[in-house]
């Protein structure tokens, strides 16, 4: 079963994760490039898109806390670590790029802690530091558990910067032990290459090259006997060639010589190299894009895990983001363990599983399980718990951190209860305060107003008064076209969220399809597509 982690992963990884209890390590961390990324959610025709929140602020800065972390690195039992972190904070001062490798080398060590002998970590960055960060790795895993250094090319040629465009992304390759699992795969043969070397097509369109099948001057001897009229040394014994010109797979020359057809789609490829140009990244008409901001492409994943473990191997992603890692390792049958700080991402990669693999089974941790966990977040993070109170609920956050005026709403709805007429919304408001007032369900029946809204809900951690319940049934019903009709404000408690005993009330045909973008659902492994 997988296992899904909210908080800090430094915690995490120490508080809840085994030593050497890890088959697989990917990390695709924030690359300090000075950039707030926002992810825009899906708005369906005739609705404004503006419900862009942000999903991380990419940026470490030198302060409190990295003083604390670069402290626990120096005293920790890895000297080669200690002196290193030491030498880059004299060469780099206190400074952003010092702060994230701090951060870096402290959950690194984590890392390699909980990875199995046999087991490897892929670090996937870009420029921005990837220099630093080997340092850092060297001093963790030893400079001869380094392996390769991929080169990802993520995107087509453009002009980014005042020389050459950055088209490239790096992940490192480390290995814990010289044991480690290694699954050898294979890329795709470029055109040029098929062009030159299978030059010749069947009459069923088969593309396929020839082998010579003499064994002349070839060490070993051979087989000397008469086949089409020619008397040569031959590769293979008579009842071999028999077999092959049976099976059609003799091509004869004019000059009555005898080759081996090889058909290119029976070949597996090149052997992988360290340069990835046949992956394409995440573009905008993309079926699998879900619209986070650092989204990586299934099939990036899918050969990292194939490469490196085994069916049953656990795979980690310590900075899951959208949850592309246990995605890919859910579909190639891993068992895996995910890890993100931010509720935005727990709640897209939940729905994410739950879209490509219906059924599944799997654990969220750190999220809060009852009225007392709620109210902790709400303490501790304003912005966490509204995104954790609109998932209750299935909205969408709505504008995040931006600054600017208190638009009233914390979350939108879209839904279509009618397949004749256009998408209608509902406005959500979280409140995490101790206190609610009949005042805040007035102001939500004027955000319904103005924003032309079918519903408002009014979700709460605080019990409602009386006055409350009693403006909200005062405002009416909203009227479905087929369906009936439903209160127009509805006040929903986190404790009856959480319990079961509370819910939305509205008819939504879509089944949640106009608020989120929905993953393909995956096929088991092993299925055969239908033919037609």
């Amino acid at each position: 079963m997988g296992r899904l982690y909210f908080g800090d992963n430094l915690d995490i990884l120490r508080e809840h994760i085994p030593d050497e209890s890890v088959d697989l390590i990917y990390l695709d961390p924030p690359f300090n490039s000075k950039r707030d990324y926002s992810v825009l959610f899906k708005t369906p025709k005739g609705h404004a898109s503006d419900a862009q929140v942000q999903a991380f602020e990419d940026t470490w800065h030198w302060g409190e806390q990295a003083e604390r972390e670069f402290d626990e690195l120096v005293h920790q039992a890895n000297t080669d670590v200690s002196e290193m972190i030491q030498s880059l904070r004299r060469f780099l001062r206190e400074n952003d790029v010092m702060a994230y490798l701090t951060m870096m080398a402290n959950r690194l060590l984590e890392l390699h802690r909980v990875l199995k002998p046999t087991g490897s970590l892929y670090l996937h960055c870009d420029p921005t530091a990837s220099h630093y960060l080997k340092i850092v790795l060297d001093a963790v895993f030893g400079p001869e558990n380094f392996q390769n250094e991929i080169t990802w090319k993520r995107t087509s040629a453009h002009s980014d910067s005042k020389t050459m465009g950055n088209a490239h992304d790096i992940l490192f390759l480390y290995t814990k032990t010289d044991e480690s699992v290694w699954n050898k795969q294979y890329q795709p043969y470029n055109d040029s290459y098929i062009k030159s070397h299978y030059r010749y097509v069947d009459v069923a369109g088969r593309r396929y090259r020839t082998d010579n099948l003499t064994a002349t001057g070839l060490s070993g001897g051979g087989y000397t006997y008469e086949w089409n009229g020619v008397t040569k040394i031959w590769r293979c014994p008579q009842e071999k060639m028999r077999e092959l010109h049976d099976n059609g797979r003799l091509h004869y020359t004019k000059s009555g010589s005898v080759e081996y057809i090889r058909y290119l789609d029976e070949m597996p490829g090149t052997p992988l190299q360290d340069v990835w140009d046949d992956i394409s990244p995440i573009n905008s008409q993309a079926a699998e894009r879900l619209g986070y901001p650092t989204q990586k492409p299934l099939a990036l994943l899918e050969r990292i895990i194939q490469a490196s473990s085994h069916p049953g191997d656990v795979v980690l992603d310590p900075f899951c983001g959208c949850g592309t890692a246990v995605h890919a390792a859910q579909k190639l049958e891993r068992e895996w363990i995910g890890i993100d700080i931010t509720h935005l991402a727990i709640g897209l990669i939940e729905k994410r599983l739950k879209d490509a693999f219906p059924g599944l089974q799997f654990e969220v941790l750190g999220t809060p399980k009852d009225a007392a966990g709620a109210q902790e977040l709400a303490a501790r993070d304003k912005y966490q718990f509204q995104w954790w109170a609109c998932a209750l609920v299935g909205a969408q956050p709505y504008q995040g951190k931006k600054k600017g005026a208190d638009s009233g709403i914390d979350g939108v709805i879209y839904f279509k209860d009618d397949v004749k007429s256009a998408a209608k919304k509902i406005v959500v408001s979280v409140k995490g305060g101790e206190r609610v007032t009949v005042a805040m369900i007035r102001e939500l029946a004027h955000v319904v107003e103005r924003e032309k809204a079918a519903i408002g809900l009014f979700v709460t951690l605080a019990p409602p008064t009386k006055p409350m319940l009693t403006e909200a049934a005062g405002a009416g019903f909203y009227t479905s076209p087929h369906h009936g009709n439903f209160p127009r404000l509805q006040i929903l408690t986190i404790e009856g969220l959480l319990a079961g005993t509370e819910a939305p009330k509205y008819v939504d045909l879509s089944q949640g399809g106009l608020s989120f973008k929905k993953a393909k659902q995956e096929k088991p492994v092993g299925e055969q597509p239908e033919l037609f």
